[in-house]
């Protein structure tokens, strides 16, 4: 569910765990998880654009995640470690533009403000997908 909404409401939570019995600490149960789940990608991002501007990348647009990327394995590696998900593109576009994100906002020295990475989020919380339906199938996997 991660590859596609790194947001989701409760009420997206509800719809794809369907033999879930729901109550307020499972919500908050699963709302916490995917805390977790955007922690590290959070951290990964903001990793790998201090290693870029480490290993002198002076252009955003050089930063690419592909199937291919360092970047990407370690994503797909926390995430889908059995590998039983084809990873959305969608998904690596976001991770592309999360990364130019991070990328630029360190450039220009915005991470020396405590709440930097704020502006980012509001970003990156829009670019969310539609979970595709056969999630919601009890059989899907």
């Amino acid at each position: 569910m991660f590859f596609y909404t790194r947001y989701p409401s409760s009420n997206v939570l509800k719809t794809f765990f369907p033999d879930v019995k729901f109550n307020r600490c499972i919500t908050s149960q699963l709302i916490k998880w995917f805390s977790n789940f955007r922690e590290f990608y959070y951290i990964q991002m903001e990793k790998f654009a201090r290693q870029a501007i480490v290993d002198g990348v002076s252009d955003v647009k050089d930063l690419a995640v592909t199937r291919d990327s360092e970047l990407f394995r370690a994503l797909n590696m926390h995430y889908n470690k059995a590998n039983d998900f084809q990873v959305p593109d969608r998904f690596l576009e976001v991770a592309e533009i999360t990364l130019h994100e991070f990328y630029n906002a360190i450039s220009l020295n915005k991470d020396t403000d405590p709440s930097w990475k704020k502006a980012i989020y509001k970003v990156i919380c829009k670019l969310d997908s539609d979970v595709p339906e056969e999630f919601k199938s009890p059989s899907y996997l």
